[in-house]
């Protein structure tokens, strides 16, 4: 279309030209007294006609010249939308059609621009610079397929401990920032790994805190172990974040190619069971995949699975445990713990499936049926004009619901449940980090006539200015306090020192674990009354526990073992 409009353009210009020149002759001839009108027709034709063969010669190869330009352009861009973007623009294009060449030259540079920038976000994480999961599978994938046997391969999988606390405090742009500081020390391991001829590693960030590395050549499980240790010392040492410092750490899992796996799937897959198994014995450790890891990992992949279908076919119930107060003879309370019922298991305790319902979130609705429970048996209990309290375990996943103390509040009035039966127990590390709407609640309910109580007093680090602050009616002293106490001076000064401190705060005191006489006469001689263990009852159902407990005579101590 574009050779055609040329075409008439030239010849339009050709007849233009011949028919002035045509023109002005005549008037040149009239002029200078010319007599004969056929002559100086003719004279002005055959220079009309001369002028515009001359105009049209020229017209015809500017024509060519540019429609050579156009087909050149023509071309270069059709090679460009194959791929070609490289390659310089035609010179003749520049010469015949500037403002094209130029317009093609920079459409070409911003797509290649463009082009680039889409190539690093499909590949690169943007926060720490590493390989994004795309990018470093696709990198491992082709180093396993030219391993020559030369070393063996081995994948890292690191977990952050701790990263959800730092995002949660102090917010992600912090978390971001962290994220990238990990970054660069793993990149220091690597670079000293490879200036000791150990070789170099492909590093990733697959999401979250999880990161990966993968050496091509180690020399076996030993080296993992050591790199491992140089994991967790440069993960372990502080982080400066302006004015605020973190501690982090590691939960390392290791895999070997191809004794835990032979394609990339099943070396990711061995080595994240091991992460996990890490994470699950105390944070902090690295740990190298076993066949025996596998089965557990399995098994509790079945156990998550049959938790929800346990909760709607209502497989679960409460045991009761109480708390003894030893200088009057008498329970005043009793400790709820769940138990569940598993139909092709034996009866499976709270510690093979509530840390598990934690990580999924199941935690929520199995805390829910918990109050429910609790509130409808302690609505019983007082119309059989039964006081004991009754305490519930309130995990840290319940406590961050919004709605956790509208639902308890629920369950208490949908069963009538008078709220001086109730008592909530909340961990140790819990109570430290409450915020202020938390608090405030607890100190309603407390208003109410809920009891509130920390559970596994010991095993944290606690701020003693913050725990006069709390709401809080009693402190249980956790089991690790009193283990050793009837042979131990210095766990006796230790728990002598805790107990002193906790009653000189106005709190009640609470010891657990009681295993032996011994320890209840040397905590007795201390100054501590109320007792919960194994020494003087252990948990039983409802029924069991009623018609041992459930008089209101004052219960003899030799009955209480």
């Amino acid at each position: 279309m574009q050779g055609v409009t040329l075409k008439s353009r030239a010849a339009a210009f050709a007849c233009a030209a011949g028919a002035l020149v045509f023109t002005l002759s005549l008037v040149l001839a009239y002029t200078a007294g010319e007599q004969d009108d056929a002559v100086a027709i003719g004279r002005s034709l055959i220079i009309a006609i001369l002028c515009g063969t001359m105009s049209w010669a020229s017209a015809a190869r500017s024509m060519a010249t540019t429609a050579s330009a156009i087909d050149a352009a023509t071309e270069r861009l059709l090679a460009a939308a194959h791929g070609d973007l490289q390659s310089a623009v035609p010179p003749e294009i520049g010469q015949e059609l500037p403002d094209l060449s130029v317009a093609m030259e920079s459409l070409f540079s911003q797509v290649r621009t463009n082009l680039d920038h889409v190539q690093a976000l499909a590949l690169f994480d943007q926060i720490t610079g590493l390989a994004n999961r795309t990018s470093f599978c696709r990198q491992v994938e082709r180093l396993l397929a030219e391993h020559d046997d030369s070393g063996q391969p081995t994948l890292f999988f690191i977990d952050l401990d701790g990263f959800k606390g730092v995002n949660d405090t102090l917010g992600h742009a912090a978390g971001d920032q962290l994220l990238a500081r990990v970054a660069g020390r793993l990149r220091e391991v690597v670079m000293a790994q490879v200036s000791t001829g150990g070789g170099d590693a492909v590093i990733g960030r697959l999401a979250g805190d999880e990161f990966t590395l993968f050496f091509p050549h180690l020399t076996g499980p030993a080296a993992a172990q050591r790199i491992a240790r140089a994991i967790q010392f440069a993960l372990g040492e502080r982080f400066d974040l302006g004015s605020q410092h973190v501690e982090l750490g590691a939960s390392i899992g290791i895999a070997c190619y191809p004794d835990h796996g032979d394609t990339l799937a099943g070396l990711l897959r061995a080595a994240d069971i091991a992460m996990y198994h890490a994470k699950h014995e105390g944070r902090g450790r690295a740990e190298i995949y076993t066949d025996a890891l596998a089965l557990e990992a399995q098994d509790r992949a079945e156990l998550e699975r049959d938790l929800l279908t346990g909760l709607q076919r209502d497989e679960f119930l409460l045991e009761f445990q109480p708390q003894i107060d030893v200088g009057q003879g008498r329970v005043v309370a009793a400790e709820a713990l769940v138990r569940w019922a598993h139909p092709e298991r034996d009866l499976v305790m709270p510690g093979a499936f509530v840390p598990m319902a934690e990580e999924s979130g199941a935690i929520v609705a199995l805390g829910d049926w918990v109050m429910s429970r609790v509130c409808e048996t302690a609505a019983r209990w007082a119309k059989a004009g039964l006081s004991q309290r009754i305490a519930i375990n309130i995990s840290t996943r319940e406590l961050s619901q919004p709605d956790f103390f509208l639902r308890l509040r629920h369950a208490i009035a949908t069963h009538g449940a008078p709220a001086t039966m109730l008592e909530l127990e909340i961990t140790e590390s819990l109570a430290m980090d409450m915020d202020p709407r938390v608090l405030d609640q607890l100190a309603a309910l407390r208003r109410d006539g809920v009891r509130v109580a920390i559970d596994d007093f010991g095993t944290g680090y606690s701020n003693l200015s913050r725990l006069k602050e709390l709401p809080v009616d009693r402190v249980k002293i956790d089991r690790s306090l009193v283990r050793d106490i009837a042979t131990s001076a210095e766990a006796r000064t230790i728990c002598s020192a805790v107990v002193g401190l906790i009653q000189g705060l106005g709190m009640e005191v609470v010891v657990e674990g009681i295993e032996t006489q011994a320890q209840m006469d040397v905590l007795r001689v201390i100054g501590c009354t109320l007792f919960q263990g194994y020494h003087l009852a252990r948990p039983a159902g409802e029924r069991n526990y009623l018609a041992q407990f459930g008089g209101q005579a004052p219960m003899p101590l030799r009955d209480a073992g």
